[in-house]
């Protein structure tokens, strides 16, 4: 009776960059299986970061993922009728899903814009290490920090 392994299952490139970082992007905005509406707001974002940097936007959008994983997240541990905070790594790939919802979260709660203005401007953002899902990754940082000394739970 021993637990399934987790398939992974590898996500085909997209169309136009060629780039399988951007099709799991591409996913991750995409609501209700609607792709075609997702991969429409994504190029047309980064069609506006190209026109507003002069730069490549996959170039843009690669910083904009690296600046915005985290290395670090605490995890709670149940240790003795106490719960702790504990430190731990962030795997990579960990890393890469937070780093994609924090952008599209702190893009969706942006008002008043259509979703590839928004999304532009926190990828933008992200690529000069400001913007909110930065914040969010420096709390996370921070959060860490703050709970070193229950590291020592991480076993």
């Amino acid at each position: 009776m021993g637990r399934k392994k987790k398939v992974k299952r590898t996500i085909l490139s997209d169309p136009v960059y060629d780039n399988a970082v951007v099709a799991k992007f591409i996913n991750q905005v995409m609501r209700k299986g609607k792709k075609n509406t997702a991969r429409k707001i994504v190029y047309n974002g980064f069609d506006i970061i190209k026109e507003k940097t002069k730069k490549e936007p996959l170039e843009i959008f690669d910083l904009a993922l690296k600046n915005a994983t985290p290395l670090l997240e605490v995890k709670p541990k149940r240790i003795g009728g106490a719960t702790y905070q504990v430190p731990r790594q962030v795997s990579a790939e960990r890393g890469f899903a937070l780093a994609v919802r924090w952008l599209i979260k702190t893009a969706k709660s942006k008002k008043g814009k259509p979703m590839r203005e928004k999304l532009a401007e926190e990828l933008i953002n992200a690529a000069n290490n400001t913007g909110a899902a930065i914040k969010k990754k420096e709390d996370t940082h921070r959060m860490a920090e703050a709970n070193r000394a229950f590291a020592h739970f991480a076993w």
